[in-house]
């Protein structure tokens, strides 16, 4: 099995055989994400490389890339993620006739395709990125799961395709355009630095959507693939559940739930809990309690004060972590050691990334990953339950204008016009491949769209499809994804149970606004969990410092924007850089995110990547 692992890879469509170096370049780039193993494995126009990290099946039968079969009829893989029902679908696959050599959940992968070719990822339930090459024909398919839980960045050149389980990797191999996205560019300053795919902030560098299978054919000499997309999960009533009470959806969401949690104990290895002290990493331990895990391990972080704010919800953590019995880990962390990791916690963002949740995840792991190798973690609850404070104003409204409206001024970073907004904010010359390319407003034109897709009943339910679709994915999931990879610690979240999130998606959006948001959830935890992390008001990992910006962290972000290479890049306006620089904490956006420190870490990401 891999694990948080890292794969890439090329493909040719000309006569040229695949750059088996450029492929172990960009190995190397991800090694952090597998410190248990490597290998390469090339043959005409396909190489791959694979680095491990070993969960399930520790032995070297496990090892990728996998190779299944003889002469033209093998398969190879490589694989990012865990099957968490790899034990029923080789039981399925074994009365089918398929023989085994190992334990590992890649290996049914490799069965299950033979069985079922692209449909197998119906069968598979998990988080994976994983790439075949069927030998014979040439053809090289990729998948990622229905959730984007796991990463898989595609370049796209005349006659080649490489692709790697980060954007770094990729740009490290070279020959590519990494100039500026300037519609990823909108949609970075306006969705607090997501970006969705196909997009990433580099042109040459596309993302393979969630859900998503594609397949390319290497013979032929076209690089155009075919994508299919395999899950797609309604937001509409469920009319067989029409007669159901609140009580009824609380217990099926509870069902959903524990299940969920059980699946994702699935390993070799102790599995741990990160936990916040809120709601939802809250549950997560009381229900592992549940299903008998004793002396869990337990992992929190806090952080200084600054700005007037608190910057730790240890409280809330000691009374889970008493409630439990669980051996509970607290980590703080004071100024000085915020900005000595900011480096390192740039380094591991393969997409930039303005949160300040992603530098406590970085220093979260870090320690984390020297007591354990897996963890649950409570990201997903908000975006899939309704726990945002934006979801409550659109109650009642139509999947339309309105909503649409309302959900921009809710979320919305900037508008595109306005003080503060992107005409004053971005250069002219990016300011008019913005406008060239993407329209007068990208982002809103972006979230109309996809609010409007059938499907959807209510406003609310097409708001909660667009933030678990797009906003979770290039957000809370990535941040848990790039920090746990760079320490070689793999991260599950049950809250995208695929299962789950289908039954989510057919509450009755009432029922999910209710109790200020995540209804359902509370009523559950109330049944389950001290009340006092239930009743508190709404927390996220607080890092004051990177709200209120001042000392180090203000002397980085100054230095990257008034660098030779910020300006050579021109991607903003020099007066509205002298004017953030200069009252640093005077604009916040509607989330409370500092507006200098979304400029900032921009500049840092691409110069810590090497981008010019």
């Amino acid at each position: 099995m891999t694990g948080v692992c890292g794969l890439s890879g090329e493909l040719r469509f000309d006569i040229t055989p695949a750059d088996a170096a450029a492929v172990r370049c960009m190995s190397e780039v991800l090694a952090p994400r597998g410190p248990d193993g490597s290998g390469e494995w090339a043959r005409g126009p396909v190489a791959l490389a694979h680095r491990r990290l070993a969960i399930i099946d520790l032995s070297d039968a496990g090892a990728q890339p996998m190779v299944d079969g003889e002469g033209a009829d093998q398969l190879v893989a490589v694989f990012n993620g865990c099957i968490y029902n790899h034990h029923e679908l080789r039981a399925e696959l074994s009365a089918r006739g398929h023989r085994f050599r190992s334990t590992s959940d890649t290996e049914v992968i490799l069965k299950g395709y033979r069985e079922w070719g692209t449909g197998v990822v119906d069968h598979l339930v998990g988080m994976f990125a994983v790439v075949l090459h069927e030998v014979g024909s040439g053809r090289v398919v990729m998948a990622r799961d229905r959730l984007g839980i796991k990463p898989l960045y595609v370049s796209e050149t005349p006659g080649r395709v490489r692709f790697a389980s980060s954007l770094p990797a990729l740009v490290a191999a070279g020959d590519l355009d990494t100039s500026i996205d300037p519609v990823a560019l909108h949609h970075y300053l306006s969705w607090h630095a997501v970006v969705p795919a196909p997009r990433t902030v580099l042109r040459g560098v596309r993302k393979l959507p969630p859900a998503t299978v594609r397949v390319y054919e290497t013979r032929g000499g076209s690089a155009a693939p075919t994508d299919t997309v395999y899950w797609q999960p309604s937001y509409e009533r469920d009319p067989a559940k029409a007669a159901w009470s609140a009580r009824d959806w609380e217990d099926a969401v509870e069902d959903a739930l524990r299940t969920a949690v059980r699946r994702r104990l699935v390993a070799d290895v102790p599995v741990g809990v990160l936990l916040s002290g809120g709601l939802d990493s809250s549950l997560i331990v009381g229900l592992l309690a549940e299903e008998g895990q004793s002396g869990l391990a337990t992992f929190s972080i806090g952080f200084d004060a600054a700005g007037g704010r608190e910057g730790d919800e240890f409280q809330y953590s000691d009374v889970i972590a008493a409630r439990y019995g669980t051996d509970h880990h607290k980590i703080a962390v004071d100024a000085p050691t915020l900005v000595d990791a900011l480096p390192h916690a740039v380094g591991a963002m393969s997409e930039p990334m303005v949160s300040h949740d992603v530098v406590a995840f970085d220093l979260l792991c870090e320690q984390v990953s020297k007591e354990i190798r897996v963890v649950q973690s409570g990201q997903g609850a908000d975006e899939v339950l309704a726990g945002y404070h934006w979801y409550q104003p659109l109650a009642g409204m139509a999947p339309g204008e309105e909503a649409v409206s309302t959900y921009s001024r809710a979320f919305f970073d900037r508008g595109p016009d306005g003080p503060g907004g992107m005409s004053w904010l971005v250069s002219p010359g990016v300011l008019e491949g913005m406008l060239a390319e993407g329209g007068p407003d990208a982002s809103r034109a972006f979230v109309a769209a996809h609010m409007g897709r059938g499907g959807a009943a209510t406003g609310v339910d097409a708001a909660l499809r667009l933030d678990t679709e797009i906003m979770l994915v290039d957000d809370p999931v990535k941040r848990v994804d790039n920090t746990s990879m760079a320490w070689g610690l793999e991260a599950r979240v049950p809250f995208l149970d695929q299962d789950l999130v289908t039954l989510a998606a057919q509450v009755p959006p009432e029922l999910k606004l209710a109790d200020g948001g995540k209804g359902v959830l509370k009523a559950i935890g109330r049944r389950l969990i001290p009340t006092e992390v239930i009743d508190r008001p709404k927390g996220y990992f607080p890092v004051p410092a990177l709200t209120h910006l001042e000392g180090g962290v203000l002397d980085l972000v100054r230095d990257a924007l008034t660098s030779d290479a910020a300006r050579e890049r021109g991607l903003f306006s020099p007066a509205a850089v002298a004017a953030l620089v200069d009252d640093p904490n005077g604009q916040l956006t509607p989330l409370k995110g500092n507006r200098l420190w979304q400029l900032g870490l921009l500049e840092l990401w691409l110069q810590t990547h090497g981008v010019r």
